[in-house]
This record gives C-alpha cells, structure tokens and sequence, in this order.
C-alpha cells in the first residue's frame, strides 16, 4: 500500500474515543502514519506532498444531541476542502452520524469516500485496502461498511493511544437495553453487549505495560457490566482483577446508573485501595413525573437513598450527575423540584444539557415542548446554584493532602497541572501545583491544598518531614 499520512478527528464522546485509538492501531498495523493536530497538517500541506504521500482525513462522529450532529456535519465539510484544494484523495467518516444518516451522507456529500458504521469500525483495514492497495480496484463511488447492531467489534491491533499515555478509557461494554424516551443511542449502538472479562484484562495490561496508570471504565452504562454474559452484573469482580494489574494506580468508574448500584459495588469501591472514590452517576431529573416520561427506571426516593448510602459508606466519595432542563412537559413546579433536589444533594460535579429533541425518539413527538428560552433559563438556574455548591466543595479542600496526577507544565512557571481523584480527564476540576523539582506528565504525588480558585484547587508538593 502507497505511503498515506492519516489526519483524524475523534468527536463526541471518550467511548467514541476508545473506538478511534483501536482504528487507529489497525491502520497503523498497515503501515499508516498519523497527524492528530490539525496545525501541523496544514504544514503538511502548506510544505507540499510528495506523489507517494497522501492525507486522509478521517473522521469519527457522533448525533447524540442536536450542537453533536452540527458540530460532526461541519467537520466532514471542512475536511472535504482538502479534497476541493487537491491535498486529499480519501476522506472517510465513522460512528454514530454515519450509522444515523448513512444515506443523507452519500447523497448530500460526495467528496465522503469510504462510511463505516459503529459495529464496523474494525473494517478500517479493508477500507483503507480498497482505497488505497496496490490491487485497489476501479475507485467505487462510495465503501460502506455496515455490520448487525448485535455485534461486538474486535479488533486484535494495539491501540494508538491519544490521552498521552498516562490514563486510558477502557470500553467494557457496546450498546443500551434501557431506551430512556430522549435518547438515540439504542438505535445508533445496539443492545447491551458486554466484553468478555479476558478480553478486558487483556487490554488492561498491555495499557499499563505501555505507562498507562489510570483506567477510567466507560461504557454507555457500567454498572451492568457482565449481565449479559455471566448471568449476574460483575462490575465488582472485574473491578478486583484489575487492580491486581501491576502499574495501575487509580481505576476511575463512569456512567452509573443509579438504580443499578448495589451494596456489593459500593463496598468494592470502599475497600479496592486502587478504585477512585469517584463515581458518574446520570440522574437527568429529580421529579418523579419528568423521571417517569424519560423512561427512567428510578425515582427521587431511590435516588437519595443510593447517593445516602454511598455517603455513609465513603464519606470521601465525588459524584458527579447529570441534568436535563426543559424535558417536554416541565413545569416551573418541576424545575424547583429539581432545584431543591441539586441544593440538598450537594453534588461535587453536576453537568447541565437542555433537551435536545431527536428525532426518531418517543420524546420528539411529545406535543408539550418547551421553548428554547425556557430550557435556557432553566439551565442558568440549576448551572447558577451548582456553582456555589462546587465553589464552596473547592474551599472546603483547602488544608487537606491529597494524591495527585501530573498533568503538564505551567509554561515559564515553577508549577504544573494534575488531577485529584475527585476529577475526571475534560470534565471536571484541575489542581495547580507548586512545586521546585521537576515532574513528569504520569507522576503522582503528594500535594497540600493551599487554596481554591473557582472549580480549581491550588496547591503545593507536600512533604512530611518539612511538617
């Protein structure tokens, strides 16, 4: 196969992320260099390619909301003006917005080469083949590669990783069986499908054979980890074998929902010294109604006594949640209810999204839609109060000695950038370190919190002796 330098943009979410590094690792198998900054390849460009050198834009999309699918549709545009300008012979599009709109992408944007669907993507071989191969055959209009939405992608390359190295998020599962009236991804994903815990572990020790010492657990939900395979939800024994990986320090768990949380896993994140007292937890509503005409399968009561238990059992615990303002059919007697619900609670991390209507999704044919006014006024107000909650958590801090993961440097300063275990990687808080020796991206240390700026914490490496 010809010389190719791959361009690719990984949008929406980290499991969408995790899909990206596992094409990437196929590519690279085949011999394809990467770019991942945008920047530099424009120098590429601007410096002039050689015949056998080629850029290739590949782009892998998500639809879950409305800015989503602007955001991917303008980015597979602005890619295809590589093609316009002559620099790009193929540009290929994957994930969600592909699985969705296969068809409007083929007719609306020629310059789109190759589509692959989310339980493809391991076809980025063949496609790239075909493409490109020396035995490539007459170039096709378009390639599509769409596979059963029951299937589960394996891909046997090393993945390319793109968090620098230090953490990696580690997809358990594909797919949702819980079909909440608002959301897509049942139908972009499939059903719930677990990965085989061998397979997972696997994964995990070759991720930390190549520095990795954080593993976030993603799926679309983790707590069910296992059902479907084993007949019982074994978050929790998957949770001990990882931590017996050697060079894996903190294991981080995303997306649980609440109603799915049971003693066993709360005990297993107390006592398992590597998990992160940390957990996602998408709540979306605290009125009983507005839980009800979402599908969710829970309700205020069961929501405060899971997050009680979790409290009293880890009283160090960081939860973050999600909201969503202006569901169909939300009064203002609603929006206060949800208001008392985030005061009361006190969550440490709150994300906050207006209703997206979407279409194909019981929700977007509700007749009680709010206006987009409303649901804005509405997110300002839950967005207003979490933020005196977050800012008085942050305050709170100040004086405590935590574990830290180094981050980066503070160009031209004496300090440098890390996460406690109350923060996620780009959703959450970051902590400023002072510090006189020299650190390393990866590094944990023991740092004093000195002080709180907003969301962000301030500290200093924290030494014993020195006390």
């Amino acid at each position: 196969m010809e010389k190719i330098k791959l361009f690719c943009v990984s949008l929406g979410c980290d499991k969408n992320l995790v899909d990206t590094e596992k094409m990437l690792g196929v590519a690279g198998g085949l011999g394809v260099s990467f770019t991942d900054d945008e920047t530099e390849a424009d120098a590429i460009l601007d410096a002039g390619m050689t015949h056998s050198e080629t850029l290739m834009p590949m782009i892998n999309t998500c639809c879950f909301i409305g800015d989503a699918k602007e955001e991917s549709v303008n980015t597979i545009l602005e890619m295809a003006r590589y093609k316009e300008e002559g620099k790009c012979r193929a540009l290929i599009v994957a994930g969600c917005l592909a699985q969705r709109y296969k068809q409007e992408i083929i007719d609306e944007i020629p310059e789109v080469d190759a589509i692959l669907g989310t339980t493809s993507y391991e076809e980025i071989g063949n496609v790239l083949t075909r493409l490109f191969g020396e035995e490539k055959e007459k170039k096709e209009e378009h390639i599509s590669c769409f596979h059963d939405l029951k299937e589960l992608p394996e891909t046997a390359k090393k993945r390319v990783m793109t968090t620098g190295g230090h953490y990696a998020f580690l997809k358990i599962a594909e797919g949702c069986d819980k079909r909440c009236s608002y959301c897509i991804i049942p139908y972009l994903r499939g059903p719930y499908r677990s990965v085989p815990m061998e397979q997972l572990l696997a994964e995990a020790r070759e991720l930390a054979d190549n520095g990795v010492r954080e593993l976030i657990l993603v799926a679309q939900e983790t707590t069910l980890y296992g059902k479907d395979l084993y007949g019982e939800k074994t978050l929790p024994k998957l949770l001990h074998e990882l931590a017996q990986i050697p060079g894996i320090y903190w294991i981080r768990i995303q997306y649980c929902y609440p109603e799915e949380i049971t003693d066993e896993l709360i005990q297993t994140i107390k006592t398992e010294e590597k998990v992160c007292h940390y957990l996602d937890i998408p709540i979306q509503h605290a009125s009983d109604r507005i839980l009800k005409r979402m599908g969710r399968r829970t309700h205020k009561a069961e929501l405060k006594e899971r997050i009680g238990a979790l409290r009293r059992e880890i009283p160090d615990i960081a939860l973050r949640t999600t909201f969503i303002c202006g569901f169909p059919g939300e009064t203002e007697e609603d929006h206060e209810e949800l208001m008392e619900f985030v005061d009361e609670m006190e969550f440490e991390r709150v994300g906050v999204f207006t209703y997206s209507a979407e279409e194909d999704t019981p929700a977007y044919s509700y007749p009680d839609q709010i206006p987009e006014e409303v649901k804005e006024e509405r997110r300002a107000d839950v967005m207003e109060l979490q933020q005196e909650i977050a800012f008085e958590h942050c305050e709170n801090m100040v004086g405590k000695v935590l574990d830290v993961m180094i981050e980066g440097k503070v160009a031209d300063e004496p300090a440098y950038v890390g996460r406690t275990y109350m923060d996620a990687p780009n959703v959450d808080g970051l902590i400023f370190v002072n510090a006189d020796e020299m650190l390393m991206s990866g590094d944990f240390v023991r740092v004093k919190v000195t002080g709180a700026n907003e969301y962000d914490l301030i500290g200093e490496v924290y030494h014993e002796s020195a006390e």
